[in-house]
C-alpha cells in the first residue's frame, strides 16, 4: 500500500465549508478546518473561527495547547485567572489542561486562527 505524501498547497479559507459549532445557536460560532489530517499534515491542525457579536466558544479544557492569532474584532479569553482582553493583532497561548473560552465582546465579528496538535480530528 502506497503511503500518501504531503504536498505544498494553497487553501482558500472562504471555500472551506463552515461548521456550526453550536447548532442550537446558528451563526454564533463557525469553524473552518483549514489544514489537518486530510492534507497529510502530521503535526498540526489549523482552524479558522468566526464568532458573532455576543457569541463565545465553549468554556472547556483539554490536554492539548492552543496557539491563536486574532485576525479581526476584539474580545476576551476567560480563564480561571479571570478575563484577559485581546484585539486584532494579538497572539494568544492557552496551555493544555487550562479552562478557557473565547468571548466576542465587540459589536463586530471576531475572527481568529487556532493551531492545535493534529489529533486526527481534522
Amino acid at each position: 500500500m502506497a503511503t500518501k505524501v504531503a504536498t505544498a498547497k494553497i487553501i482558500a479559507a472562504a471555500r472551506v465549508p463552515g461548521v456550526q459549532v453550536y447548532p442550537d445557536a446558528p451563526g454564533k460560532v463557525v469553524k473552518r478546518d483549514l489544514v489537518g489530517k486530510r492534507d497529510h499534515a502530521p503535526n498540526f491542525a489549523m482552524r479558522l473561527f468566526e464568532v458573532a457579536p455576543g457569541g463565545a466558544t465553549a468554556h472547556h479544557r483539554h490536554a492539548w495547547e492552543h496557539e491563536v492569532f486574532i485576525l479581526e474584532g476584539a474580545g476576551q479569553l476567560l480563564t480561571d485567572e479571570g478575563p484577559k482582553p485581546f484585539a486584532a493583532g494579538s497572539a494568544v497561548f492557552v496551555p493544555g489542561d487550562t479552562m478557557h473560552q473565547f468571548q466576542n465582546t465587540s459589536r463586530s465579528k471576531l475572527k481568529f486562527i487556532c493551531v492545535i496538535p493534529n489529533s486526527g480530528d481534522t
